[in-house]
Order: structure tokens, then C-alpha cells, then sequence
């Protein structure tokens, strides 16, 4: 049995998000399990790093399975990036050891989310960023930032109801880089809550626009309310770029 690691990018604009659904065939999971099983004559199910939200998008997403085959990787990556539609493709294949899992062994996963910032929107941006038109401190957004990093209680930051779970995180670092206005964000931490970045990012974007302080983000962890956040940006502009292994 060969425990076989995917590298995969993909335009999730039209997909349901990563995780497999018994009553629709638009997810990123479920199209490369079928090509897979097909491929290798075996129903085959891959383990992915995490679950993307409906309508964002991975440059680096990772997966693993198990099969049988004896299948080469040239032959392989050539079988699955034929028969996926366009915006999926399988980027790298490679062998890893049998107790290798994409999921359990992650310790770390950095994220992208774009925002356009101009008044006129962009046709060429607009399935991967989100449009906000308003003018936008980015000393103030920064000292929110600064702020965020660290290791702290974000169950305020999710649209988690209640969870058994621990909901405390590590954020390694957030970064603002501005390219023309096109503004992009960077997220470094070894884990997040379910659409946690996109809370993060409408919040920052109301203090940058002066709806709120840096200092609610204080007030936000004290209460652990979601309603004391920002909106919940579109999932559009979000971007899963690399999961980290040790």
C-alpha cells in the first residue's frame, strides 16, 4: 500500500468548498476522488490538510491517499490533470511514509486574502478579491495586527456556536502589503477557526475605515462574542497557500 502526498491548486469561485457532500458533485474533494477511483480501479478517498470555505481558493492545499497501484507519478499527475476540470489542478505528487496524515500532521498553514481599494472596481480582480471602495488607515489596521499576533482565545473571531473543542490559537504573524490597490493580507499561524481569517478581515477593515478602533480587538477577545467582530467578508479573495509539515 503506498501512501501517496498531493499538492493541489485551485479556483474554488463555482465549488461548494474542499469537503466531499453526499448530495452535490461541486467540491474540490469529491472531483479528485472520482477521477481517482477511476484512475485506479478502487474507490479511493483522499484526506485533505482542512476544509476551504465555499468560493475560496488554494495555491497549495495538501491531501494524501492510499492505493494500491503501481501507477508512476509522471503518468499519474499526467491521468489526473486531464481529466479535472480547468480550475483544479494537481501541482506535485510524492511518496510519504505510511503513517503520514495531511491533516493530523499539519503544524501550520499560511493564508492570503486580497482586497481592492478603489473606487472603480476591477474586472480582472474581482473573482479573487474583495471590492471595498472606502478610504482605508493602514497604521491603524497595522496596530490591529499587531494586536492579533499571539497566541490568544479567538472563538470571538469565528462563527463557531459552541465548541468542546479549544479554540484558543496562535497567530505566527499578519502582514499588510500594498500593491497599487490592490492591498494583500498574509496570515502565518498553526491553525484557524471555521471562516476565522474572514471575521479577522472584515474587522480590520472596519477599523481601517474608522467604524472601529484598534482597541476592540482587546474588547473582542475579553467577551468572546461574535457579534462584537466585524462582517464576515466574501470568501472570494481568500487563498490557502501552504500548509506547513515538520
Amino acid at each position: 500500500m503506498r501512501n501517496i502526498k498531493m499538492t493541489i491548486e485551485y479556483d474554488g469561485g463555482r465549488y461548494l468548498g474542499w469537503q466531499r457532500l453526499s448530495d452535490s458533485d461541486k467540491t474540490i474533494q469529491g472531483k479528485i476522488e472520482n477521477i481517482l477511483t477511476a484512475m485506479t480501479g478502487t474507490k479511493t478517498e483522499i484526506i485533505g490538510s482542512g476544509r476551504t470555505d465555499a468560493g475560496a481558493h488554494a495555491k497549495g492545499q495538501v491531501a494524501n491517499f492510499k492505493t494500491t497501484s503501481t501507477m508512476e507519478f509522471p503518468a499519474m499527475l499526467d491521468h489526473l490533470n486531464r481529466y479535472l476540470p480547468r480550475d483544479i489542478v494537481v501541482k506535485k505528487l510524492e511518496e510519504v511514509p505510511e503513517r503520514f496524515h495531511a491533516r493530523y500532521n499539519a503544524n501550520g498553514k499560511k493564508y492570503s486574502y486580497y482586497v481592492w481599494n478603489n473606487s472603480v472596481p476591477s474586472v480582472f480582480e474581482r473573482n479573487f478579491s474583495y471590492d471595498f471602495p472606502g478610504e482605508l488607515d493602514m497604521d491603524k489596521m497595522n496596530e490591529a495586527c499587531n494586536k492579533l499576533v499571539g497566541t490568544h482565545d479567538f472563538i470571538g473571531f469565528s462563527s463557531l456556536k459552541k465548541s468542546k473543542k479549544s479554540t484558543v490559537r496562535t497567530i505566527n504573524e499578519i502582514k499588510i502589503h500594498k500593491e497599487g490597490d490592490l492591498l494583500h493580507f498574509t496570515f502565518i499561524g498553526e491553525g484557524f477557526l471555521y471562516k476565522m481569517i474572514r471575521i479577522i478581515m472584515g474587522t480590520l477593515l472596519e477599523i481601517g475605515s474608522g467604524m472601529a478602533e484598534p482597541s476592540s480587538i482587546d474588547a473582542i477577545f475579553k467577551s468572546g462574542i461574535r457579534s462584537d467582530a466585524g462582517m464576515t467578508v466574501p470568501s472570494q479573495g481568500l487563498f490557502l497557500d501552504e500548509v506547513y509539515y515538520d
